[in-house]
Parts: C-alpha cells; sequence; structure tokens
C-alpha cells in the first residue's frame, strides 16, 4: 500500500513554446527534474495537423534519447490512438521501457483532436462515441500485448534449442470492432511489469474507461469542493471496477501563476491535497530553464520541509516511484 501522506509530483512540459530544436535544453529541464526527485516529466504528442504541430520533436523519439539522458527519473511521451497502430505503439514503448530500465509511461489522451484523423486514412474522423470505444479497445490490445510473456518466458536456450517456455507466451488474439491483432509483441516483458498507461483529457463517460485500465488519471484544476467529489467519484469507480483504489493514482493540472511566491504555491498544493482532492499535481509549464527552476529551486524544497515529497527517489522504476504495484523493485 502506498504511503498516502506523499504529494506525487509531475512536471509536463510544453515544448511548444521552445523558439527552437534544443534538445540540450530539453535533457537539462529533465535532468534538472531529476536532481530534485519528481516522479516524472511528461511530453506531448505532435502529431501531425494537430494544436500541437509545431513542436519541434516527436514525443516517443524524444523519450528514448530523455532515456539516455536521465537515469531515474519517470518518462513519459503522448502518442495518439489514431496516429499508431496498437501493436506498433506497444511495441515501440515496451522498447522504450527496457531502454530506460523501466521508467516508461504512455499518455493516452480521450480527446479526439477533429483535424487528427485527415492525415491518416479518416477524413471524415470519427463520431465521439465511436472514438471513445475504438480508444477503449486500443488501450485494452496495448495492455495485453504488454502482458504477453510472463516475467521469465524468455530462456534464450541454445543448447536446448529453446527461446522461450510455451507455456509462458500467451497469444492476444484479439478480434474486436476496429482491430484485428493477433500477438504475442516481439519485445521482451517490461522491467516494470509493464509501461505506466497516463489517461488524460477525459469527459464525464470517460471516467469508467479510466477506472478499468489507468495507472494515473491527469484532471484540470477546478474548484475545491468540485474536485474532491470528483476524486472520491473517480476511487469509487476503480472499486466498482474491481481494482485496489490505490492502484490508480490521480493528479491534478496545475498551471503556476506568475509572481506567486514559494510560500504561496506550496500553500495552495498543501491545502488541495491535504483536503484529499488528489494523490498530486501534473505542473504545467513551458519548456523553459527559469519556470521549471523556480518551481524546483523554491516550491519542490518547501513542500519537503513541509513533509509533503519525499527526499529522493526509492526505487529505479516509474511504478515504484508512484507507488504502484508491480514497480519491480518495491
Amino acid at each position: 500500500m502506498a504511503n498516502t501522506t506523499t504529494m506525487h509530483l509531475a512536471v509536463s512540459l510544453d515544448l511548444t513554446s521552445m523558439p527552437t530544436a534544443d534538445f540540450a535544453l530539453v535533457a537539462g529541464l529533465a535532468r534538472k527534474a531529476e536532481e530534485v526527485g519528481l516522479d516524472m516529466i511528461i511530453v506531448a504528442d505532435s502529431g501531425p495537423g494537430s494544436a500541437l504541430s509545431i513542436s519541434p520533436f516527436e514525443a516517443t523519439t524524444l523519450l528514448a534519447a530523455l532515456a539516455t539522458a536521465t537515469s531515474r527519473i519517470g518518462l513519459v511521451a503522448g502518442a495518439s490512438t489514431v496516429a499508431h497502430q496498437p501493436y506498433n505503439l506497444a511495441r515501440r514503448f515496451a522498447s522504450l521501457d527496457i531502454v530506460s530500465h523501466g521508467r516508461v509511461g504512455w499518455n493516452a489522451s480521450l480527446t479526439q483532436n477533429p483535424r487528427e484523423a485527415a492525415n491518416f486514412s479518416r477524413p471524415e474522423g470519427f463520431s465521439d462515441e465511436d472514438f471513445r470505444r475504438r480508444a477503449e479497445e486500443f488501450i485494452g490490445i496495448v495492455q495485453g500485448l504488454w502482458q504477453g510473456w510472463d516475467p521469465d518466458a524468455l530462456l534464450f536456450d541454445k543448447s536446448g534449442g529453446r527461446f522461450h517456455d510455451p507455456e509462458k507466451m500467451h497469444l492476444l488474439d484479439h478480434k474486436g470492432e476496429f482491430f484485428s491483432v493477433r500477438g504475442p509483441l516481439n519485445v521482451a516483458r517490461s522491467p516494470q511489469d509493464m509501461p505506466v498507461l497516463v489517461l488524460s483529457g477525459l469527459s464525464e463517460p470517460d471516467m469508467d474507461i479510466a477506472a478499468r485500465t489507468a495507472d494515473v488519471i491527469l484532471l484540470d484544476d477546478g474548484p475545491a469542493e468540485g474536485a474532491k467529489a470528483r476524486f472520491d467519484d473517480l476511487k469509487r469507480r476503480v472499486m466498482a471496477a474491481g481494482r485496489d483504489p490505490d492502484a490508480v493514482r490521480v493528479l491534478m493540472n496545475v498551471s503556476l501563476a506568475a509572481g506567486d511566491g514559494p510560500d504561496a504555491i506550496a500553500d495552495r498544493l498543501e491545502e488541495r491535497f491535504r483536503s484529499r482532492s488528489c494523490d498530486g499535481f501534473n505542473i504545467l509549464m513551458p519548456a523553459r530553464g527559469p519556470a521549471l527552476d523556480d518551481f524546483v529551486d523554491r516550491v519542490v524544497p518547501e513542500l519537503r520541509r513541509r513533509g509533503l515529497v519525499r527526499g529522493g527517489y526509492r526505487g529505479t522504476t516509474l511504478r515504484s516511484h508512484l507507488g504502484l504495484a508491480g514497480g519491480g523493485d518495491q
């Protein structure tokens, strides 16, 4: 069971704010966030035709590079369920998780970008209901493929001529409304059981999907009373789906107002956290040094002084940072 007094912290970097494609800058920001022990950084998908098309990097490619520039912090990339096929996306994130030694997550948005589908042979797009059903089927396939190999299934036994134990390999054999995928994935099982699934862009009809599938749910900020009710409702839905309510982390998206001092920001975050409106926060900020510097140099130490943020990483995987089962080293 996770320590419910620990505030989880993530940072979403807005790469569209970068004047040029400066990987050294992004890597420096990731290392800065790692130095103070933030759980993860999130970079957005920049699919062609989307509102983020001016982003200088494709998110999963950037993650591969960041995995070599960092060693502890979790790395989460957005990837669209429209722009990818589930098998290739599952393979990509499984590979990234191996490269990063279990530090990767996939951020799947359940908000449809009306311009995106036209770049992927669907000029008419999807109805909201079709998009929702398709996204849930897509997510289920990806998670099923990630679990296609038991942890000790691959033998690599050259003398005996056995690559794997057939009893520990599981065909997905999925035939659904939108996709047909046989499996298994041709990548070994993740060091952290499977990559972390982060869901964002949720409307009311999406909440049950999130309760059934997500490891982390990102919700927009709102009035304190409503946020508490929403948090409690989500945890009830997780239980109704047959899951431990502590199996899901609910993080609130927060933009830090310019000019607020570190004490005022810490007060705001502490108040929301103590009221049990969330399990922590996803700080939205531009990919520029000063904004992140102010947060990690002034706000995080104050939160740590108040006993809200852990003193450092207690494991090596993203799941262990978040206190989730299957972390591999908890």
